[in-house]
């Protein structure tokens, strides 16, 4: 009998009643591994009314108390690191240097919402007026909720349910239905960390539930990841029942390459951020804009992605492993056929690629376009798979404008030697994150992940600073104390004069 996920609701572990289930496949051989829930109406509400119960105790326990259990809980996510990233491994696809990145970046997070006593210190201003102090103070929303995506099954909720929960809320989480085993394991271990019960909820399922999540009353904030239809939709839903909702959504990241850069380092990080995770990340590098004599690099980079071979996740020499669905190969292999069809050079074509012994795997080679124009459909959609398209530019003013015409904002980088160059660069481009010899630049966890534009929908964005904003709010105290001796012509209900 093929295995059922369970949930976590009421502090336990919980088969669902329902009668709809989904199988989760190994994509690189479409065996099913387990079958997850469809949670019913009823199974969602309780998760809900459960954390809503446990945030009126959780809120009142020191912020000192709260940190030290996410440390606790840290230690268990490093003692496990290597036993959650072949979980992850085995749903998701993913090489195993991968999979231990993605637990790594969110073991990260753990370690930053531990230092949430500082984070949440509020500000002081003494004699705002005659004996008049003002203060603040920073206390959480209640129940949150998280929807995560399937690129990131670690790292992604840990970005949400460890600072929401030291800031003293409590959380539910509905992770992607096509690998769930990951984020249980996360709550497993999250519980064995002392936490009390019902802080954190886990359920299952796909969009009905996710729309359970966006109308239910009691849910204060959401947090999301995914693509810019659905984040679109979590957007506006969400705001219009009055809810607090950050939603980072799809990406088209530019590398522009100057010509005074390193050639070597250049061309080893363009195909290793393109390629790399089989492209299915939101920070993955899909558009290369060479500028001047850079263009002349275009059989050097051809050379080193076609070394990028992709493979199953145990075996060592796979520098990335299949997509993550049959469906999601199919979309990639239609947009490749789509820029033939428009004119682009097809230099690399991943299509029809067969891996040794998995003959059914989700497998597309490294794909690489050059002659690709701003009109063209692989331009201007974010394929999510390993393939670069390669725009030509004569200066770097072209190819900011080009960027900054782009819809997208996620992420973006710059290879140079030169200073002025990186500094025009991180200046006028309009996305909220710039590498500067780096091609990926994901801030770590005391800095915020600021995607810009159609990549995100929200104010305040993921882990650092802006999250502990996100995951409370700023109540305001102006106080004055009499002393005995109050004049007896002193006005009954005199207000104080700012």
């Amino acid at each position: 009998m093929t295995r059922k996920v369970s949930m976590f609701i009421d502090g336990e572990e919980v088969t669902s009643q329902c009668t709809q289930w989904i199988p989760v496949t190994d994509p690189a051989t479409q065996e099913v591994i387990c079958e997850a829930p469809n949670a019913t109406t009823e199974e969602v509400n309780r998760a809900v009314a459960s954390a809503k119960k446990a945030f009126e105790t959780w809120k009142n326990v020191p912020v000192t108390k709260r940190a030290r259990m996410m440390l606790t809980y840290q230690h268990l996510l490093k003692k496990h690191h290597d036993e959650i990233a072949e979980i992850l491994a085995e749903e998701t696809g993913k090489n195993f240097e991968d999979a231990k990145g993605d637990v790594w970046r969110g073991i990260e997070v753990a370690e930053h919402a531990a230092n949430m006593p500082s984070l949440m210190m509020g500000e002081t201003v003494e004699n705002v007026a005659n004996g008049v102090d003002t203060y603040s103070m920073i206390q959480p929303l209640g129940v949150c909720a998280g929807i995560t995506p399937f690129n990131f099954p670690a790292m992604i909720p840990l970005w949400m349910f460890p600072m929401a929960v030291v800031c003293g809320n409590t959380f539910v989480l509905k992770p992607s239905e096509q690998d769930p085993n990951t984020p249980m394991r996360l709550a497993e271990l999250f519980y064995e960390a002392g936490f009390p019960k019902d802080v954190l909820q886990v359920i299952h399922g796909g969009k009905d539930q996710v729309n359970q999540i966006l109308n239910h009353e009691d849910i204060e904030a959401i947090s999301f990841v995914g693509s810019v239809p659905v984040g679109e939709h979590i957007y506006k839903t969400g705001t219009d029942n009055l809810k607090r909702v950050q939603a980072f959504a799809g990406a088209k990241n530019h590398m522009v390459v100057m010509p005074d850069a390193n050639k070597n380092q250049v061309i080893n990080n363009i195909a290793g951020a393109a390629c790399g995770a089989a492209g299915q990340r939101c920070m993955a590098i899909s558009v290369a804009v060479l500028v001047g004599e850079a263009q002349n690099w275009i059989d050097e980079i051809k050379g080193k992605m076609a070394e990028m071979k992709p493979g199953h996740w145990k075996k060592p020499e796979s520098f990335y492993g299949p997509l993550i669905s049959p469906q999601a190969k199919q979309k990639v292999e239609a947009l490749i056929a789509q820029g033939e069809k428009e004119g682009a050079n097809l230099l690399l074509d991943g299509r029809g690629l067969e891996v040794d012994g998995y003959p059914n795997g989700n497998w597309i080679g490294p794909t690489l376009f050059t002659d690709v124009t701003t009109d063209m459909e692989i331009y201007k959609t974010e394929i999510f798979g390993p393939v670069l398209c390669v725009i030509s530019a004569d200066t770097l003013e072209e190819a900011i404008e080009m960027i900054n015409d782009n819809p997208y904002g996620n992420g973006t980088s710059i290879f140079t030697s030169s200073g002025a160059a990186a500094r025009k660069f991180q200046h006028e481009i309009k996305v909220g994150q710039v590498g500067i010899n780096i091609p990926i630049p994901v801030p770590l966890p005391f800095f915020s992940f600021t995607g810009w534009r159609k990549s995100f929908y929200g104010d305040q964005h993921a882990y650092g600073k802006q999250a502990v904003r996100f995951y409370t709010e700023t109540k305001t105290v102006t106080a004055r104390w009499f002393e005995d001796d109050i004049p007896d012509d002193a006005a009954p209900n005199a207000t104080i004069n700012l």
